[in-house]
């Protein structure tokens, strides 16, 4: 008797974990798919509808203008974020003075909520006080930009503010993978004739692989849910131009109570993230 329940017992300890798993991710994620079936306003008043969300999806122009300023917000994370903060790790990474400090400094916008990181770019866009325009001012250059409010400019504006918050945490973590690279190895390719350039591409970047696929793995999820950002500077405006599938997921589900509409973007969101993390999970297992 006493030998079964010591089988039991790690079963017993996982229960309580398995218990919040299944009630906080398995049983929404489900019940989601459940309601993506549904029409209404998900106050009782649902009706089955079955794929019909689906299929309105496919001729939304809005939901597909959505999905591809989230492409473009996912390619440039990818591109400019991964780049930005692989090049800041290598600067932080030499030896001088107060290199504590600036390793801090460009750190700390990332422990900024994005709210607030949206409240600070919208004063710095400004078209009358805003820094960007006054400093142009200063330069001499006569011109009023309305970064946020113009479509050609908007998402890239956004970018660049969600870059500002962005790119402290992949810094750290570059900086983590380049910490464990043997001092012996680079010598060794510097006794060689490897120039810096060739220790970089040849020596440091293939060393550091496993670095790059857990940064470029998290930034595509952080760049696949983007919202709040979105929502503090543009709310998707203007006229669309910096909508993406988390902001109008939002607006339809509560803003115009289309529950059902708007669970089904966000089932799509989820199959976009699963494409990412099955084979990023797939790796990491087969590396054990």
């Amino acid at each position: 008797m006493k030998k079964d329940d010591g089988k039991a017992a790690p079963y017993l300890f996982m229960l309580p974990a398995l218990i919040i798993y299944l009630s906080v991710i398995i049983f929404p994620v489900f019940y989601s798919l459940y309601i993506s079936f549904h029409s209404g306003t998900g106050i009782g008043n649902m009706k089955f509808v079955g794929a019909k969300n689906y299929s309105q999806l496919v001729h939304d122009d809005v939901f597909w203008l959505s999905f591809r300023h989230t492409i473009i917000w996912i390619v440039l994370t990818v591109l400019v974020t991964t780049t930005v903060s692989l090049m800041l790790a290598v600067l932080m990474n030499q030896k001088f003075k107060g290199r504590t400090f600036f390793r801090a400094f460009f750190y700390f916008p990332s422990v900024i909520s994005a709210i607030a990181v949206a409240i600070i770019w919208r004063w710095i866009y400004n078209p009358q006080i805003g820094f960007i325009n006054q400093f142009a001012k200063m330069l001499g250059l006569d011109f009023t930009q309305t970064w946020i409010s113009t479509p050609s400019t908007a998402l890239i504006a956004l970018f660049i503010a969600s870059l500002w918050q962005a790119i402290g945490q992949p810094m750290i973590l570059f900086l983590a993978g380049l910490g464990g690279i043997s001092p012996d190895v680079l010598e060794a390719s510097s006794i060689d004739g490897a120039n810096a350039f060739q220790q970089f591409f040849r020596i440091t970047v293939p060393l550091m692989k496993d670095t790059f696929i857990m940064v470029i793995s998290t930034l595509l999820i952080a760049a696949m849910k983007v919202y709040d950002v979105v929502k503090g500077l543009t709310d998707g405006g203007p006229n669309n131009a910096t909508q993406v599938l988390a902001s109008y997921m939002y607006n339809q589900v509560f803003q115009y109570n289309n529950v059902g509409y708007g669970t089904a973007i966000a089932i799509i969101m989820v199959l976009m993230m699963l494409i990412v993390i099955i084979p990023y999970m797939s790796f990491t297992a087969k590396k054990e």
